[in-house]
This record gives structure tokens, sequence and C-alpha cells, in this order.
């Protein structure tokens, strides 16, 4: 598709931009929250958006797919939402044989919304399609269209007929990206705009054969061993009773991020380059991404509750 990869890198950068571009015609402010998602859709990861309701997360996906031109399938999770529900069933066809009908989890880019609703069961029939990208029913096993991601929205604020994500589940999250109110005149400008009679034509920036590509190209980017070894030692840093781990550790966690949080950390980086036009990360690539990739998985005890 490209001559080198530096042509590519370029071209990653370049598309980045009009992509954020694109985006900011219908979302308004959400800067670092847009560069997040997109970061862990280059890096072939997933994304959990934590956010009171009305910061238009569900606005920000849709915006989204609609601009990677891939298909897209919200699913809003409910305390009595079966696993079935969302990957599909086998049924009796006419012809006496069990056929499988395809739930709304094959689609490039799923919407969890308000995932902490449903019961850990139902939430566990992600695990498979979020890590392997394959659904396993009745003993078959289904791949998932590609590129595949989950994007996955919760209410911080409201804990009532909630549930709490099981650790396994949270750590095959890439990001967790915490939403905040907008200034003043961002505020401003989201309500001129979504009380008036306004239409935005998005155009779609990039093709899945694209995305693919420039997923496999931000592995390919080459990495110091400095910078391999500051990212492993950070997420090593957060677990308590470990030589490395400092008194704060010790004293106000009960565990830390586990390997999941390094490799993340370094392909994390690694696009954070990239979509910023350079051509290996550094420490500060690193920095860039790290709240939002340590942030879920450090677990606190009940003296630092």
């Amino acid at each position: 598709m490209y001559k080198t990869e530096v042509e590519a890198v370029d071209a990653l950068s370049a598309a980045y931009r009009e992509i954020r571009n694109e985006i900011g015609q219908v979302i308004v402010g959400q800067d670092e929250v847009v560069k997040s998602v997109l970061i862990s859709i280059f890096s072939n990861g997933h994304c959990l958006l934590v956010g009171v309701p009305g910061l238009a997360k569900t606005l920000l996906v849709q915006t989204v797919a609609q601009v990677l031109h891939l298909t897209y399938n919200r699913i809003q999770f409910t305390p009595d939402l079966m696993p079935s529900d969302i990957i599909g069933s086998e049924i009796l066809g006419e012809d006496r044989a069990f056929k499988f009908i395809r739930g709304p989890v094959f689609s490039n880019i799923i919407l969890a919304d308000e995932i902490n609703r449903t019961p850990p069961k139902t939430q566990a029939a992600l695990l498979e399609a979020m890590q392997e990208k394959v659904v396993t029913v009745g003993g078959h096993s289904h791949p998932l269209p590609k590129p595949f991601f989950v994007l996955a929205t919760q209410n911080p604020i409201e804990q009532e007929g909630t549930y709490p994500l099981p650790e396994a589940q949270l750590d095959r999250f890439m990001f967790n990206v915490s939403l905040t109110y907008p200034s003043f005149q961002e505020e401003l400008l989201v309500v001129r705009n979504t009380t008036a009679n306004r239409e935005v034509e998005l155009r779609k920036i990039l093709n899945t054969d694209q995305i693919l590509y420039f997923q496999q190209l931000v592995r390919n980017i080459p990495v110091t061993d400095n910078v391999l070894e500051y990212a492993v030692s950070l997420a090593a840093r957060t677990r308590p009773g470990t030589m490395t781990a400092t008194d704060e550790v010790n004293k106000f966690l009960s565990w830390g991020a586990g390997p999941r949080a390094s490799q993340f950390l370094v392909l994390g980086a690694k696009c954070h380059a990239a979509i910023s036009g350079k051509y290996s990360p550094d420490r500060e690539d690193v920095q860039a991404v790290a709240e939002s990739i340590l942030r879920h998985r450090i677990v606190r005890n009940y003296k630092a509750e």
C-alpha cells in the first residue's frame, strides 16, 4: 500500500488529523477522549467510556463508526439481558437441522451501552469475543468480523441496579476513559448546534482494509529497549509486595496492573507516537497513555477507600 513504513506512518498521522476534523463537526470538545478512542481502534483494543449521562458518549461511538465506514450495533445492557441476546443462538430449522442465528455482536463496532447494568453471567458473554475475536456456540466457533471493537459506556454515579464488572473483563479494556463536563464555551456551542435545524454530512475517511493495515503498522513500529523497560517497570511498580513497589503502593493497593497493562502501554505508546508524526515512541508517549491504561487495573484496599 505504501513504499516504506515511514510513508505509512505519515499517512496514519494525516488520516488521524482528518478523522479528528470530521468528528469535530459533531462532537464539541472531548479532544482527549476522541484521541483515546482512536488510539484503541488503531491498536486493536477496546475502550470503556465512563461519564455521567448527556456527555455524548453514544453519539461519539456512532460518529466514529460512520467516519471509519464500519458496521455498528448498539446493545442496551439491562438486568434481564441474556448471553444469547448478545452472541446469538441455535434454532431448529424447517429441515430439522440446527442453524446458528447471529446476534448483534457480529459487527465491527459494538456499543455496549451501560455495560454495568447487566449481571456478570451476561457480561461474561463478551469475554471470548473481546479476547479471541470469536464466538463459540454449540461447540462451533464463529469468527467475528475484522476489525472488531467493543466501546462500552458506564455511568459512575448511579449505583442502584448495577453490577461491578469482573476484573477479567475490565482487564480486556485497553483504555478506561473518564469524560468530564464541557467548558462554558464548548457547552454554548453544543446547545447552539443541537437546538437548531443543523445537518452535518460526514466523510468516510478510511475503509476496513486501511484500518487493518494501520493496525499491523502500529505493531511494526520499532521501540527502543529503554522505552520498553520503562513501560514494564511502570506497570510492575503498581504491584504491592514486590521489590519495585513503593511504600505507598504497599500501604494502599491490594492488586496492581498485570502483564496485559505492559503490553497496552507499549502498543498505546507506539500508536500515540505514530499519530503525532513520530516514527518511534519515547517515554512521553508512554506517559500520555498510562493513566487511562492503569486506572482500571489498580485495586485499592479498604484503607485507601
